[in-house]
C-alpha cells in the first residue's frame, strides 16, 4: 500500500498527489511513468512521474480527472492508502550534455515536460518553457517552471492571463529570436496541439519529442491498445516511449485509437464502476 502524503488541487479537476512509493523514488528519471491501481479489481491507469522527494521516499502524480478513476484517485485524502504503484515504466528521456531545449506543455501536459525541463538544467543546459491553458484558471505548474527554467512564457487562448494565443505562437516567436538555435523541442499535451507543434518544428528541421501518455492502457505491452505508428512502423508507446521522433508519428491513428473507449468510459462514468476497455484487434 501507498500512502498518501498530501493533496493540492492546481486547478479544477486537477490534483497533485504526494505518495509514498521509496522503491520508484530512487530509480525514476524524467519522462517516466507509472501505473496505479487505487484497489483490488480497479483499473489500472498510467500517470507521469511529475516530480520526486527523495528525502521523503516520494514522487509526485499531477492527475486530471477525466474519468471514474481519475475522479476517484483526486477525491482521496492525505493518510488514505493507494494499492498498486508500479514502476518507474517506460524509457527515460535522452538528454544531452549542454543543449538548448524548448520544452512546451499543453494543460496537464505541463506536469510531463517539467521533469524533462529540470533534467536539462542538471546536464548544463538552456530550458525555455512554454506553458498553454484555454484560460487562467487551467495554468498550471507555472511558478515551478519559472523555477527551472532559464526562461518561461504562458499562453492562454482567452488572454485572460500571459500571451493571448496559442502555444504554437509563442513558440514560433521563440524559434524565431532566438539568441541560438534550438536542439529540440519536447510537446506534451493535447494530441491535436503535439501535432501543431510538429508541424511548425519539421520544416525548421528542429528535432522534436512527443509524450504519447494519453494513449496508454495498462502499461505492460499486452493489451496492444498503445499500438501506434512511428515512422511506419507499429510501436508500443508503454514499452518503446512514451516519447517519440514528433516527425515520425502517424497523428491521424493516434486520434482514432483516442477516440476507441469514449463509450465504456462514458458509461464508467455514468454508473461509478471501472470502464472495463477492451483489447483492440
Amino acid at each position: 500500500m501507498h500512502q498518501i502524503l498530501s493533496r493540492e488541487t492546481l486547478a479544477p479537476d486537477i490534483v497533485r498527489l504526494w505518495i509514498r512509493a521509496p522503491h520508484v523514488a530512487r530509480k525514476r528519471r524524467p519522462g517516466q511513468f507509472v501505473i496505479v491501481r487505487l484497489h483490488e479489481g480497479g483499473e489500472r491507469i498510467p500517470l507521469t512521474i511529475a516530480d520526486v522527494d527523495s528525502s521523503r521516499g516520494s514522487i509526485a502524480l499531477v492527475v486530471q480527472g477525466v474519468g471514474k478513476t481519475t475522479h476517484e484517485l483526486n477525491s482521496m485524502q492525505p493518510g488514505q492508502a493507494i494499492q498498486d504503484v508500479a514502476g518507474p515504466l517506460g524509457q527515460p528521456t535522452r538528454i544531452e550534455p549542454r543543449q538548448r531545449v524548448c520544452c512546451v506543455g499543453g494543460g496537464i501536459g505541463a506536469a510531463v515536460v517539467l521533469p524533462i525541463a529540470q533534467g536539462v538544467r542538471e546536464a548544463s543546459g538552456y530550458v525555455l518553457t512554454i506553458l498553454g491553458a484555454r484560460t487562467r484558471e487551467l495554468v498550471i505548474l507555472e511558478a515551478e517552471a519559472r523555477r527551472i527554467s532559464n526562461a518561461c512564457i504562458v499562453t492562454t487562448d482567452d488572454g485572460s492571463y500571459g500571451r493571448t494565443g496559442l502555444v504554437t505562437d509563442a513558440l514560433a516567436e521563440a524559434v524565431a529570436t532566438a539568441e541560438a538555435p534550438f536542439d529540440a523541442v519536447v510537446a506534451a499535451g493535447p494530441v491535436p496541439m503535439m501535432r501543431a507543434v510538429c508541424e511548425l518544428t519539421r520544416p525548421l528541421q528542429i528535432r522534436t519529442i512527443v509524450s504519447l501518455n494519453p494513449i496508454m492502457v495498462d502499461g505492460s505491452g499486452m493489451c496492444g491498445g498503445c499500438r501506434i505508428t512511428i515512422g511506419g512502423e507499429q510501436k508500443f508507446v508503454c514499452v518503446d516511449g512514451p516519447e517519440f521522433d514528433g516527425h515520425q508519428v502517424d497523428f491521424a491513428e493516434l486520434m482514432a485509437r483516442l477516440a476507441a473507449y469514449r463509450e465504456q468510459e462514458a458509461v464508467a462514468n455514468l454508473h461509478g464502476v471501472d470502464a472495463q476497455r477492451p483489447t483492440p484487434d
